[in-house]
């Protein structure tokens, strides 16, 4: 069967899926769904994980117009070598044959598209389910991210700790992490935020908080962490823009939805406690006030 593909491995899997048996549509939405990692092992971990036989595999990477399995992921991890490239090499493949419009136009765009991209892909069901995790006020709530994305997990846990109690920001230095760990019970949530280059920290600390019986939650790009091979739940943003730095804007967006939602299934109790913080702040006068 000829099928008209797209270019990228990822897009090309995506493109599929309509013509693909039902064996190999298996295959493919188990590697789309935890992407790249799924198929960056051997054909036999593949084929085991799927649930499916290791021809199968072949068979849809002949029908994703590569000649079997080993080029297939050969192309996969060029595309994620090139994805988790130096923020020099990213400014020089952006660099080079831009369009002749202003930047301010051309980053407005690809953000907007990678925001778009970001809320198609996410699965409804699966954003809920994160939803009553972080809501459910039987558990703690725990933070992190790395370099870039320590700056997110700060913004979710100080506006999470006026919509319930019992939420923490894990500190980016290691050597804070065993007191934190101490405290973290079986049913616990860790929202890890990790986007390339992936950092060993944020694998490690999830690593340990799985091995406590938390509830992981990573929060990554498109080509997706190693963290998450450890997590309940995966959120994928798309990041990539037009400068030597990936865009975030669409990890806040779903940040502040998470922060939305989770606000809106506990307005019973969090009205109550924002009332109270609203006096604290006037009996303090944190605010400036004009008259």
């Amino acid at each position: 069967m000829n099928i008209d593909l797209p270019p990228g491995v990822e897009d090309r899997m995506r493109a599929a899926l309509p013509d693909l048996t039902r064996a190999e549509r298996q295959v493919a939405t188990h590697i789309l769904r935890h992407y790249p990692v799924a198929a960056l092992g051997s054909i036999t971990a593949l084929a085991r994980a799927a649930e499916v036989s290791t021809p199968t595999v072949v068979r849809l990477c002949q029908k994703l117009g590569y000649r079997g399995y080993p080029d297939y992921q050969s192309a996969l991890r060029g595309e994620v070598g090139a994805m988790l490239e130096s923020p020099l090499v990213k400014h020089d493949r952006w660099a080079g044959g831009v369009p002749d419009t202003h930047i301010l136009n051309r980053f407005a765009d690809a953000v907007v598209a990678n925001l778009q991209a970001t809320l198609s892909q996410i699965d409804h069901a699966v954003f809920d389910e994160v939803v009553a995790l972080l809501a459910d006020p039987s558990r703690r709530i725990f933070a992190m991210g790395g370099r870039i994305t320590h700056a997110h997990a700060d913004y979710l846990v100080s506006l999470m700790k006026v919509v319930r109690p019992e939420v923490t920001l894990l500190s980016d230095m290691s050597n804070t992490w065993p007191p934190a760990l101490l405290d973290m019970k079986a049913g616990d949530v860790l929202v890890a935020f990790d986007i390339r280059r992936y950092e060993n920290s944020v694998l490690q600390l999830v690593e340990l908080a799985v091995e406590q019986g938390a509830e992981v939650v990573v929060i990554t790009d498109r080509w997706v962490s190693p963290a998450a091979a450890h997590a309940r739940h995966t959120l994928t943003c798309h990041i990539e823009a037009p400068s030597a730095w990936d865009s975030t804007v669409s990890i806040l967006v779903l940040v502040e939805t998470l922060l939305a939602s989770v606000q809106s299934r506990t307005w019973g109790q969090t009205e109550g406690r924002m009332k109270r913080l609203e006096t604290l702040y006037d009996r303090s006068r944190f605010f400036r006030r004009y008259r």
